[in-house]
């Protein structure tokens, strides 16, 4: 009979499985704050070494006008990206968006990687416009 391991072992993390050099991202496209309306857009391969903030905001645009399912978004004006929660990490109350922690809107000009996203983190795209007017009073109207 073996000693049993001293070492933690465990099964490999979303974040262990790819690079950042091959990360899958999730971008949820909100159309409505109040109604928590949105559809997701799921990125493979992406290098966030080297993709932009800008870039991506217009690879979720193409995807937007092309993506079965998206016809109701296609009139957005989508204008603003914001963190909403990287692997493992604690997921905000409001199911589309995290309302606090503006300082996780993101720079357009930045790599993925500065922004510290990882392999499986989630984003929010929406137009800030519209985002300001429902932190001013967020009540969500479908409940």
């Amino acid at each position: 009979m073996s000693a049993p391991s001293s070492d933690f072992e465990h099964e490999p993390l979303a974040t262990e499985l790819h690079p950042i050099s091959d990360a899958t991202l999730t971008v949820r496209v909100i159309k409505s704050f109040e109604f928590r309306t949105q559809k997701s857009v799921i990125l493979k391969n992406l290098d966030l070494r080297t993709l932009t903030v800008g870039v991506l905001m217009d690879l979720v645009r193409e995807e937007v006008k092309k993506g079965a399912g998206f016809k109701p978004y296609r009139n957005l004006v989508l204008d603003t990206m914001k963190l909403y929660t990287v692997a493992h990490g604690h997921k905000a109350q409001n199911l589309i968006i995290n309302l606090d922690h503006d300082e996780w809107i993101l720079e357009p000009s930045k790599t993925l990687e500065e922004v510290g996203a990882q392999n499986e983190t989630e984003l929010s795209f929406f137009n800030r416009e519209a985002y300001e007017k429902f932190k001013l009073d967020p009540e969500v109207k479908w409940d």
